[in-house]
């Protein structure tokens, strides 16, 4: 089908894709081949967007003269997501109330139920909530469906930015990941801004400093067969239960998002490709072949004998608890094991990078961000543009972040800043790792309607290969690619 007939189809998709996105919990470079895929005009289009937002800037005023007041008497409604990026946007909503005059209405719901009260609110076109929260995958079938406005409409009017918003201080990934075309097979980073990020998580190894001493391994693992070695020196490191390595297991495309999807593509492995108009699975490539065997083999030597039934608390909870040696997941999941008196194992945890295939090679992470999203049958959309704005802003992202806990921040000023280096001191290699990952750091999944619908096939097929329900990965994969390319056979790219 065409793109138009495409769009309209994903109404009736939403309700069903949400609810298992809902249903896994985040805390929660792309293929070439899929990058020759980009059209010119879609990066033109970027340039001169970003290029407009840098010259509304030069042109606006100051924080401290702009016109903060301007829609004094307005109310908004804002959804929220459980969570500690939307803790400290709440904790800050009366300092935005008092300097706006804009009063503000929040709701905060479960992530289990959140997407599913969320498309529903947003089908009905009724403009509630005027902003929400959202991850980027999400973003994909809302915007679709013609549920989100483009937030370059307001970055790019001087009238409605302030000289000093700064934003090419944004973390560039960040921001990139947050746009699309709209077209199935295109890759995030052109198109419509369809959110601006409130944090973001990358993939890194958290391990446990004590469980290495007492098996006296000096250096994390930078290769992927070093870490099958560290994986064979720390079985029952603590004892009976504890293993070495925690990993997402679940049915569920959560599984498929964090560690896996990053050492997939740290292979060279990619999901889909277009050919001839088409999207086409490359799920049984020789790259994604190798890279399913090494990944059986890591699990059978290091993982929880329970990690079909894993999701990332499970994984974080044994991490904490001296179960797990190492956890190759979200490095903002991780920290909250090792601050004082967080868990069992709080001041035994480091970081480092994902190990690679080969020794120096930069590696590869995926992406996962909260974002703040303006509905586009708002009523109120200029106010609801200044809650954007303020909650994105540097003095708001250096607060939640230094005074608050909202990692990863989405500023680069704060990263660099003494006052959080200062906060992550006692978390060692956690800024390194972010540091030597961030700039292979993108959403490594190619954008197309059956997301959830595919990854969590994605992840079925995983559980079942290493069950040993195939006679082998080629097997597996020949099967799951066959499943892919029937779920999306109905995809046209014009």
């Amino acid at each position: 089908m065409k793109t138009e007939m495409l769009k309209k189809r994903m109404a009736p998709l939403l309700a069903a894709s949400l609810i298992l996105s809902a249903a896994t919990g985040c805390s929660n470079g792309t293929g070439s081949n899929q990058a020759a895929n980009q059209p010119a005009a879609s990066e033109a289009t970027t340039s001169q967007a970003e290029d407009k937002i840098l010259a509304a800037q030069k042109k606006a005023k100051s924080s401290a003269d702009f016109d903060w007041k301007k829609y004094d008497g307005s109310t908004i409604k804002v959804s929220f997501v459980q969570h500690a990026a939307s803790d400290s946007v709440i904790a800050k909503i009366s300092d935005f109330e008092s300097k706006t005059g804009i009063k503000v209405e929040q709701s905060v719901t479960p992530e289990a139920n959140y997407f599913d009260k969320l498309s529903t609110s947003l089908s009905s076109r009724s403009g509630d909530p005027d902003v929400f929260m959202s991850g980027a995958y999400q973003l994909w079938d809302y915007s679709s469906a013609g549920y989100v406005e483009d937030l370059n409409t307001y970055l790019s009017n001087p009238d409605m930015i302030t000289s000093d918003y700064d934003f090419k201080d944004l973390v560039p990934s960040a921001v990139s990941a947050l746009q699309w075309d709209g077209t199935p097979g295109h890759q995030v980073g052109k198109g419509p801004q369809l959110g601006l990020p409130l944090m973001f998580e990358i993939y890194t190894l958290a391990y446990n400093t004590r469980a290495f001493k007492q098996a006296g391994i000096e250096k994390p693992p930078a290769t992927y067969d070093e870490l099958l070695a560290v994986c064979d020196k720390l079985k029952n490191w603590n004892g009976s239960g504890s293993y070495p390595l925690a990993m997402r297991g679940a049915r569920d495309w959560g599984t498929i998002h964090p560690g896996y999807m990053s050492t997939y593509a740290n292979f060279g492995a990619t999901d889909f490709a277009i050919e001839e108009n088409k999207l086409v699975s490359k799920l049984n490539s020789p790259e994604s072949v190798k890279m399913n065997e090494y990944f059986m083999d890591l699990i059978k030597r290091g993982g929880s004998p329970s990690w079909s039934k894993y999701t990332w608390y499970e994984c974080a909870a044994d991490l904490g608890a001296g179960k797990a040696a190492m956890m190759m997941d979200a490095d903002a999941v991780t920290v909250q094991q090792n601050w004082s008196g967080a868990s069992q194992e709080a001041g035994n945890i480091a970081w480092t990078t994902i190990p690679v295939v080969k020794a120096g090679t930069p590696t590869k992470s995926n992406y996962w961000t909260w974002s703040m999203a303006m509905n586009s049958s708002s009523k109120n959309k200029e106010a609801a543009w200044y809650f954007i704005l303020y909650f994105t802003g540097k003095d708001f992202c250096m607060s939640s972040a230094t005074e608050g806990n909202n990692l990863d921040p989405v500023r680069t000023s704060v990263w660099e800043s003494e006052d959080f280096k200062n906060k992550m001191k006692d978390q060692p290699g956690y800024i390194d790792a972010y540091n030597a990952t961030i700039g292979q750091t993108t959403i490594l999944f190619t954008p197309q309607p059956y997301f959830f619908e595919t990854t969590t096939e994605w992840a079925a097929t995983l559980q079942d290969m290493i069950a040993g329900k195939y006679a082998s990965v080629q097997e597996a994969m020949d099967s799951l690619k066959a499943k892919m390319d029937k779920a999306v056979e109905d995809i046209e790219i014009s």
